[in-house]
């Protein structure tokens, strides 16, 4: 019965997770539409990427046996955010931007090979799980911390939080998405509860646990979605500038109506 219900939870965390890591479909296909990433930033997507590759070699049979959907799901999830990474560097703003790209994008690649040959030729047995598992988990929490990241985890991030907190505003943090990272945090939560994971529990608890708050905050601002009145209406619109992390000195600025949404959906960051 433990199986079948950590089968089923399994597969809920497959399907939602999938959902999240394709919601930033709009805002590539704006990118791809108008030729150029504009003030997009590409670090989430880098971000995701190494998060994802990191989970996904975590669950393979050879270091964490009985893990195969997190390897899944996650390995859907580097194919996606490879994707994404791809068409940053074809259509790049400028050559700055393109070289910047290609020198995360060399970093994440040099970071998970780094890993996978420590684990294979150095580890073995608890130690290989322990060293994946770590490295991992640390890559997920850190995740929350960082603006507007996608995860795919994923429009979960503190950042964001305390965006919504300082305008009173939930316009860039959409209910559904909001919904589906703490469904998705919380199926891997019992799925790493079931399983006796602590690398699979830990950071997925962090990230239910960070859903409830978010889901909480859209519950206390559901009626300012922006364009608040008076004085404050300015005060967000400066506030809400600051949406996007700033890369170099570009500020990724969510500046009309189709990025505003597009931007946000990143990070969900449900890690898995």
């Amino acid at each position: 019965m433990e199986d079948v219900a950590k089968f089923f939870f399994g597969i809920s965390g497959n399907v939602i997770a999938l959902f999240l890591f394709l919601s930033p479909v709009p805002t590539f296909w704006r990118i791809i539409r108008r030729k150029s990433t504009e003030d997009f930033s590409g670090v989430p997507y880098n971000m995701t990427l190494i998060n994802c590759l990191l989970s996904a070699w975590y669950g393979l049979p050879f270091v964490s046996p009985n893990n195969m959907l997190v390897s899944t799901i996650n390995g859907a999830g580097v194919v996606i955010e490879t994707a994404y990474v791809v068409v940053f560097l074809i259509f790049a703003s400028s050559k700055k931007t393109r070289l910047r790209m290609l020198g995360l994008a060399s970093a994440v690649a040099a970071a998970f090979a780094l890993v996978a040959l420590v684990s294979m030729f150095a580890l073995h047995g608890q130690g290989r799980k322990l060293f994946c598992g770590v490295a991992a988990t640390v890559c997920s929490i850190c995740m929350y911390a960082l603006p507007a990241l996608h995860h795919g985890d994923r429009c979960v991030c503190l950042y964001m939080q305390r965006l919504v907190i300082k305008t009173k505003s939930v316009e860039y943090m959409p209910f559904l998405l909001s919904l589906a990272v703490f469904l998705c945090g919380t199926s891997w939560f019992v799925y790493g509860l079931l399983g006796r994971d602590p690398f699979v529990t830990i950071p997925n608890g962090c990230g239910s646990f960070l859903g409830v708050v978010q889901l909480i905050l859209y519950a206390i601002y559901r009626n300012n979605k922006g364009g608040g009145g008076g004085g404050g209406g300015g005060k967000q619109a400066a506030d809400a500038d600051d949406v996007e992390m700033a890369d170099g000195r570009n500020n990724n600025k969510v500046s009309d109506a189709d990025g505003a949404g597009d931007s946000t959906v990143g990070k969900a960051d449900t890690k898995v």
